[in-house]
Order: structure tokens, then C-alpha cells, then sequence
């Protein structure tokens, strides 16, 4: 197997331990991270009828690094869940390492407004 595919395939492991424990509401939906090699997509999802509530990626914002841009939209997915009345959310990393542009992501979320 190629090391590429093995990456993606340890990815999606990880991404299901914590999607069998994470689970969104339309009280307090997922905020679900998705980390491409040059983007970065944030959705806020209610499991319950498996609908995206908000959704926005980095190709809106205009920073010059990954991780501004990764806030910038932490930032702008919090104002849009405000605006839907949304103030309480859980965080699903998607895999992903909670490092660098995911935990900006959450910050700007946080400095937003919405709570982990």
C-alpha cells in the first residue's frame, strides 16, 4: 500500500474513534474541521437530521498564512452560528492533529464567541 493512502486510511480511523463519541445537536451542533493540502473546511452539522447548519472554508478569507486564514474563518463560522442563534458547539478535529491551522481554527471560534 502506498504511505499516501496509508496516511489517509489512519486519518479516517482516528476520525471515526471520535465521531462515535462526538455527536451534534441543533442545540449544540458538530463543528467538524476538514484539512485539505490547501484549504481548510469548517461545517457546523446537526447529526440528528444530517444537515449542515453553517458551512465556510478558507478560500473566503484573505490572510497571507494558513493559520490566520484558519481563524479568520474560526472567526466567521462563530458570527454566522450567532446569527442562527447557535452559542454552544462541540469540536470534531476530523482526524486531524490539534495542532497549528486546527487550533487556530478553534481559537477564532472561540474568540467569536461560541463555546467548546
Amino acid at each position: 500500500m502506498k504511505i499516501t493512502s496509508q496516511k489517509v486510511e489512519n486519518r479516517k480511523r482516528r476520525h471515526a474513534r471520535i465521531r462515535a463519541k462526538v455527536k451534534g445537536t441543533a442545540t449544540c451542533p458538530r463543528l467538524a474541521v476538514y484539512r485539505s493540502n490547501r484549504f481548510m473546511y469548517a461545517q457546523l452539522i446537526d447529526d440528528d437530521t444530517s444537515t449542515t447548519l453553517v458551512g465556510l472554508d478558507t478560500r473566503v478569507a484573505k490572510a497571507a498564512t494558513a493559520k490566520d486564514r484558519a481563524k479568520e474563518v474560526g472567526l466567521l463560522i462563530a458570527d454566522e452560528a450567532k446569527k442562527k442563534g447557535i452559542l454552544k458547539v462541540v469540536f470534531d478535529r476530523g482526524g486531524f492533529q490539534y495542532q497549528g491551522a486546527v487550533v487556530s481554527l478553534a481559537e477564532g471560534a472561540r474568540e467569536g464567541g461560541l463555546e467548546f
